[in-house]
């Protein structure tokens, strides 16, 4: 398992090694902050039922970074960032700017997973891989489709933009023989937070999952504002349990699922009725599911818990 450091990633939606996970955002919320986090916090979770578990080695991991149609200011976050804390040292950064010719856009994520597979098959090292923003990339493919002229498809997308984003997608995964692994997280803005929008949905299709940036938990002040239940992860079986994270990993996520589910039900009656309406157990679920955002959620920028944290306090 790749470990992030964040609970309502690697507790709810664990990333197996060879997984490609995206992060579905929006314009205005913290998805740079997020993945600035993600490159600090990244490690490997050990097949090994002790504490000592995380490791974050270079001769282990590295991460690669590619961003692509990014201003000035978020450039500067960026490699400010990981300067600052030491990260800059295992990490490969791609910056792309938004200045910068459009065909550019289109060869950076491919320069990007290059990169990953030579660290990952030549070195043998597990490679995380953090793209953003794939919006601005396939905006760059529809110029480029605009100028040749071909038929546009859905939004003016060009039609063969499935079959593109796949060849970047499909590029993360194990080889037989290697050790190394190649992990993406791709990260991407809904238009008009719409997740019907092609990108994301041509997205969903090819990947084994997604991470939901949800803005009503971030207009409440709750970083980083995940939203579990719409959020998936398909591998998260095969990266979690006994001698991979903690036996009881699934009950507690499965619990957690739950609970949550339930609370917002009662928040949603809350809506309608009002508070005096509410049975004692719907109560308890509003109350659980505060203590849930606020503290489960809910974690600094700059705090890094391990999967184990995580489940204890789950």
């Amino acid at each position: 398992m790749i470990q992030t450091g964040i609970s309502a990633i690697d507790t709810m939606n664990s990333i197996a090694r060879g997984q490609k996970i995206p992060i579905f955002s929006a314009a205005g919320l913290p998805h740079n902050e997020i993945a600035a986090q993600i490159v600090r916090q990244a490690g490997l979770v050990k097949p090994q039922v002790t504490k000592d578990v995380h490791d974050t080695h270079e001769e282990n991991f590295a991460v690669v970074f590619a961003a692509m149609g990014v201003n000035m200011e978020t450039a500067r976050f960026f490699k400010q960032d990981f300067e600052e804390n030491g990260s800059l040292e295992r990490v490969t950064l791609f910056l792309n700017l938004a200045n910068d010719p459009t065909i550019e856009r289109i060869i950076t994520p491919r320069l990007a997973l290059t990169t990953a597979e030579y660290y990952a098959y030549q070195l043998e090292k597990h490679v995380l891989v953090i793209m953003t923003d794939m919006s601005s990339y396939a905006d760059a493919l529809r110029e480029v489709s605009a100028a040749r002229e071909e038929v546009p498809g859905r939004r003016g997308y060009p039609g063969y933009m499935y079959t593109d984003l796949s060849t970047i997608y499909e590029r993360a995964g194990r080889v037989e023989g290697r050790n190394g692994s190649i992990t993406q997280i791709p990260i991407l803005t809904m238009p008009n937070d719409d997740i019907t929008h092609p990108i994301p949905d041509l997205t969903g299709y090819i990947t084994e999952g997604q991470i939901y940036v949800d803005r009503q938990l971030d207009n409440r002040q709750i970083y980083p504002p995940i939203n579990v239940l719409p959020s998936l992860s398909r591998l998260m079986k095969s990266a979690i349990g006994e001698g991979l994270t903690r036996k009881d990993h699934g009950d507690v996520s499965n619990q957690l699922y739950a609970k949550y589910a339930i609370g917002r039900d009662a928040q949603a009656m809350k809506a309608v009725v009002g508070d005096e309406a509410l049975s004692p157990e719907d109560k308890l679920s509003l109350e659980f599911l505060e203590k849930f955002e606020r503290t489960f959620i809910a974690q600094g920028a700059y705090e890094n818990r391990t999967i184990y944290d995580s489940l204890d306090l789950a």
